[in-house]
């Protein structure tokens, strides 16, 4: 896998025009990033693109391509899409993610019962897509507890983020995104472990459902909060 800290600058997220990757493009925007969003129809990514300038002003450094363009054209690449789509998309990218940082977003949910972990037989979606697209690709999981819901406000986000990849280079990486976009992200170690934070979001659906609410999420306790918080 790659080790090399390239300089994130520009990223593409692949099915940004769902709430989720939205959400994450207008944080990093209001960070200063230039972002790509990406979709199987280039018109929806504009209108998507088109929808954030009307939010966030002309100024805003963001444009709507094709999935291969976006991903081609990116410093690092975010992935948003459905667990139904996850590996038709990413053998569709295996060439443009070459050399890159990936990361998956994307959690296992398989209908109608989303709120029963359901594990894919790579043990995880990060680990599946790791499978997929090969050495050449660090593999970092990540958002996948941040409910949409609170990355459309400016507000602060009272849940953590966990970090997990093979790669402590790129997870470092993506930490540093994790606090542009202003949330506290923690190192939550390898791929393997990716298993847990993915899990969680089924728990977290469940909870949603049994108290009636939109975004319950979670907090790591017992660590100082300013030694994670990251301007």
């Amino acid at each position: 896998m790659t080790e090399d800290a390239k300089p994130i600058q520009t990223i593409a997220i692949i099915g940004g025009t769902g709430k989720e990757g939205k959400g994450l493009a207008f944080r990093w925007l209001k960070a200063g990033y230039c972002v790509l969003i990406g979709s199987r129809q280039a018109e929806k990514a504009l209108q998507a693109a088109a929808e954030l300038k009307k939010m966030l002003g002309d100024s805003a450094q963001v444009n709507g391509l094709s999935n291969p363009d976006a991903a081609l054209q990116a410093d690092l690449v975010v992935l948003t899409v459905p667990f139904a789509a996850h590996r038709s998309t990413l053998e569709g990218l295996k060439d443009a993610l070459a050399g890159k940082i990936l990361v998956d977003v994307t959690v296992p949910l398989v209908p109608p019962r989303v709120s029963k972990v359901q594990m894919p037989p790579a043990g995880s979606a990060a680990q599946e897509a790791q499978e997929i697209l090969g050495e050449s690709v660090s593999v970092v999981a990540a958002f996948q507890n941040i409910s949409y819901e609170h990355l459309l406000q400016d507000d602060d986000i009272g849940c953590d983020v966990l970090v997990t990849g093979s790669s402590k280079a790129a997870r470092t990486q993506v930490l540093e995104l994790v606090g542009k976009a202003k949330m506290v992200g923690f190192d939550a170690g390898p791929i393997e472990n990716s298993v847990v934070v993915e899990g969680l979001t089924s728990v977290l659906i469940g909870i949603n459902k049994q108290y009636g609410v939109q975004s319950a999420g979670i907090r790591i306790t017992g660590v100082p909060r300013d030694s994670q918080e990251k301007a």
